[in-house]
């Protein structure tokens, strides 16, 4: 029942073509003073970032190089830097730029390439000789992960990290220590204190060896730390006032993460739910790389005021993100799996729930961007029941996947659920067992919107979130008051739910009467989809002509909308505090003014 428009708007990823670069000479002669190593400093599933590094082992210059290699069938490259690649078939060629092929004794050189695939590099050579120095000389293998850092002594600025040695045929040269995803030491040794930190600030570190042919291996497991003192969170039972950002958002909607500054949302919310996160094959997935981590941001359209450049680890929503937890330390960040969309894939999932939960702790904990996250939200749509499509888990499903995800993410992250909110009789919420999976949670997004609307094409016109029962209305037990009474007759602690506000109208047209109840002929016509608009867009275009149960509808022109308003929210916040809620949630940021009205409301009526 939850309102999930994707906007259509794709992207091209621009390749630099290999067709038309400069042909290679057939090397003369070689090379057994010098050797070319490789590494694979980014990788994103479905892609990565090559580098070949040629160093001149020996005692004259090197006038020119050149290597080759093959790549498995699937792996190619499709853009590079700093020297010119060609291809026949499989085999891969790359010479040195008119200015870096020339290599004093000691001196090396690096170029680098985007290739699709997952394939690594075989058979090298180096001007025509092993690329390890001669073809005598054993290859040289890339070092292992190092141990997974732990960390001590944190304080205000600082914390030392610890991690297990990684092993090499050669020999660990030293390591390097990234702090989200950023360089920010080498050392020789296993140990590094980090100084120069911000109070009250989540950081996520790990660690890469390198070895005596500077070669990096993979990076170690991350750990997320923490330091001391800043803003403290707030104390036990202050109410939750949580936003749904979405990914696809900043495609034709334009609405970026800065924006919940310039509004000054940011200052009065305390969670915001990513979403989404896909789930295939059972397994959590990333969904639109490009929105997460690689679209650039220019100085005035970040956080920080500070541009992004080509090389950074981590750009998109996600680097947003991380500038606006350090903006405001209060705000905790939950990556969202599932949604309308996306909820066929938990039927796998349920099948094997320790899996998927660790699928999802790869993803959420992913180095480049294991600081952003506090936590995980499960939407799915719906357990044992039907969204977009049906799921036959069967009831215990919803409580075993939250289980394991609990047992898998532990204490120190937020572990949550949205959840359906039909109070009738034998509907979704007495289709799975909730209660029994409240243990392992710590609230539910109870989506209390989304009731009626214009999918029912004649009407009756009702209003698509009520807070409560009203005479006439089509569906008993369908409002938030039922709902919530349910959900705790179930077991769910009241502390553990959170009433659901849409940021949107659903709508009609062709109707004759403005009291909720008439007739009509189809969908309102909406921005985006027909019979949805933001209230930003119905305040001024449709005015409230009316309230019932608990919630404003407008009638104008034939076309009969309702939504929530500064005031309903109002209304529905004491509500929220006089059930002893947790708090409340919204769908989502971008229906707001540019002002945050409502979001206002909301942390008006919990305070």
């Amino acid at each position: 029942m939850r309102f999930r428009h994707r906007l259509a708007a794709g992207f091209a990823t621009l390749l630099l073509p290999l067709t038309g670069l400069v042909g290679l000479a057939t090397p003369a002669h070689a090379a057994t003073e010098a050797t070319a190593t490789y590494a694979k400093p980014q990788d994103w599933g479905s892609g990565f970032e090559g580098k070949w590094t040629v160093k001149n082992t020996g005692t004259t210059t090197l006038g020119s190089w050149t290597v080759e290699w093959d790549f498995p069938s699937g792996t190619s490259v499709t853009s590079a830097w700093d020297a010119d690649v060609t291809s026949s078939g499989s085999h891969w060629t790359a010479k040195n730029k008119s200015w870096n092929g020339s290599l004093a004794p000691g001196a090396s050189v690096s170029f680098g390439f985007n290739g699709s695939g997952s394939g690594s590099p075989a058979n090298c050579k180096l001007n025509g000789g092993s690329c390890d120095g001669g073809p005598g000389v054993p290859g040289d293998a890339a070092p292992s992960a190092p141990g997974t850092p732990t960390a001590s002594g944190v304080t205000e600025t600082s914390v030392k990290l610890s991690w297990s040695a990684a092993t090499d045929d050669k020999g660990i040269k030293n390591y390097d220590v990234l702090r989200g995803g950023s360089k920010v030491a080498t050392v020789t040794g296993t140990t590094y204190t980090d100084t120069g930190l911000t109070a009250g600030t989540d950081y996520s570190y790990t660690i890469q060896a390198r070895d005596t042919a500077d070669q990096t291996g993979p990076l170690s497991g991350a750990v997320a730390v923490r330091t001391t003192g800043g803003v403290v969170d707030p104390p036990p039972g202050s109410k939750v006032k949580l936003g749904y950002f979405t990914e696809w958002g900043v495609y034709g909607r334009n609405y970026h993460v800065k924006n919940l500054v310039t509004s000054g949302t940011a200052a009065k919310i305390t969670h915001i739910n990513y979403a989404f996160g896909n789930v295939k094959n059972g397994q959590c997935v990333l969904d639109d790389s490009y929105a997460a981590t690689d679209k650039a941001y220019t100085a005035d359209q970040s956080v920080s005021g500070t541009a992004d450049t080509w090389d950074q680890p981590l750009r998109g929503n996600f680097n947003q993100l991380r500038q606006l937890k350090a903006k405001y330390p209060h705000i905790k960040v939950l990556y969202s799996f599932g949604g309308w969309t996306y909820s066929g894939g938990f039927g796998q999932a349920a099948q094997n729930p320790a899996a998927f939960a660790k699928s999802c702790k790869a993803v959420v904990e992913d180095p480049r961007w294991a600081d952003v996250f506090d936590g995980i939200d499960i939407d799915w749509e719906y357990p044992n029941a039907c969204g977009l499509t049906c799921d036959t888990s069967g009831p215990a499903a919803l409580k075993n996947l939250m289980s394991a995800l609990r047992t898998e993410f532990g204490a120190n992250y937020l572990v949550t659920a949205a959840i359906t909110a039909d109070g009738s009789s034998g509907g979704k919420i007495d289709a799975a067992d909730y209660g029994g999976a409240a243990q392992y949670l710590d609230w539910y997004n109870v989506m209390t919107y989304d009731y009626f609307g214009a999918f029912d094409k004649d009407g009756p016109t009702a209003p698509h979130s009520p807070l409560t029962s009203y005479p006439g209305i089509p569906q008993a037990g369908f409002n938030s008051a039922d709902a919530m009474a349910k959900l705790k007759s179930k077991g769910v602690p009241s502390a553990k739910l959170l009433l659901g506000i849409g940021f949107y109208g659903r709508g009609w047209t062709g109707v004759t009467q403005s009291a909720p109840g008439g007739a009509a002929t189809g969908a309102a016509p909406g921005t985006y989809e027909a019979g949805i608009e933001d209230y930003k867009v119905l305040k001024n275009s449709c005015p409230v002509t009316g309230t019932v149960a608990g919630t404003a509808y407008a009638y104008c022109g034939g076309n009969w909308w309702s939504y929530d308003t500064p005031a309903t929210i109002g209304t529905k916040m004491t509500w929220a505090k006089n059930q002893n809620l947790g708090g409340a949630f919204f769908w989502e940021f971008s229906g707001d003014t540019s002002n945050g009205e409502l979001v206002t409301a909301i942390n008006n009526g919990l305070k």
